[in-house]
């Protein structure tokens, strides 16, 4: 299961479009484009969702924030997602409620450019994830995560693509990959371990592996110690795909969260018109 809370979504066709047509682009209002990205991954009721809401539907305070029929509220212990969305493109409910419990806060953010433009840190590398689902009826726990990414551009200017991977070690660390490639000037490497007494630690990161290319012919390398393998895929769009990857780092065999982004094929014409079809919008 993933969410994500956008405000101006980066993947928003609608945003986009009036960044186009704004002069200038910076007075567009990024809480215009706001959503909430459900994906379940059950093979038994598998859904996804991406409702855009305008200004009018949503809102933030410092420990709320509104999007539609659905919020997102911290009440000092732990993050309680209240789900109320409905999946494309077959139109089915997804409603419930997902609370994240962070083992460890952190208050660590990092640049992911050259001009410092784009922030990325992880809130709880680790964290303990309840799920209690009426549609489609689900009820679990497991380990989860939780970041934060933000800039003052488009993604597409400053980066060509990235490559990110999480993988949680035997001492109860997790170890963050995120290889990204810049348009113009040097490439830019994280490779950070959280540990639980709050420590953050910089590796030595392994040299690039190949995967597989996805159904949409989208090329992936994954920063390992040995052979990587694709144990799960789990999202495969042209231009960004998921999967749960079997590899090796510092010393010792892994099961890491894996995602690729191409921002060229995310900025095509084509790709942008089919957008709409996934990501409707109720302003």
């Amino acid at each position: 299961m993933t969410i994500i809370a956008f405000v101006g979504s980066v993947f928003s066709p609608y945003y986009a479009w009036a960044r186009r047509t704004t002069r200038p682009p910076q007075v567009v209002d990024p809480e215009h484009y706001c959503c909430l990205n459900v994906a379940l991954y059950s093979k038994a009721a598998p859904r996804w969702a991406m409702t855009e809401r305008g200004a009018s539907h949503s809102h933030r305070t410092a420990d709320r924030f509104v999007i539609g029929p659905s919020q997102l509220e911290w009440d000092g212990q732990a993050l309680h997602i209240h789900i109320n969305e409905t999946a494309v493109p077959w139109p089915r409910p997804i409603k419930g409620r997902v609370s994240v419990f962070p083992t460890q806060l952190f208050d660590f953010s990092t640049p992911l450019d050259a001009q410092a433009r784009h922030h990325w840190g992880p809130i709880a590398p680790h964290a303990r994830v309840e799920v209690q689902l009426q549609q489609p009826q689900q009820s679990w726990s497991g380990q989860g995560y939780l970041d934060s990414n933000e800039g003052t551009e488009p993604i597409d200017l400053p980066f060509k693509e990235w490559d990110w991977s999480r993988s949680v070690l035997q001492d109860g660390s997790v170890a963050v990959l995120y290889d990204v490639q810049a348009h113009q000037g040097a490439d830019h490497l994280l490779a950070l371990k959280f540990c639980p007494d709050g420590q953050v630690l910089s590796f030595d990161a392994p040299p690039r592996q190949i995967l597989p290319r996805t159904a949409w012919g989208m090329a992936r390398r994954m920063r390992s110690e040995g052979p990587v393998k694709v144990q799960h895929q789990l999202e495969d769009a042209p231009f960004y795909q998921r999967s749960v990857i079997q590899s090796r780092l510092l010393g010792e065999p892994v099961v890491s969260f894996h995602e690729t982004l191409h921002t060229g094929r995310l900025v095509l014409p084509v790709v942008q018109a089919m957008l709409p079809f996934r990501m409707p919008r109720r302003s």
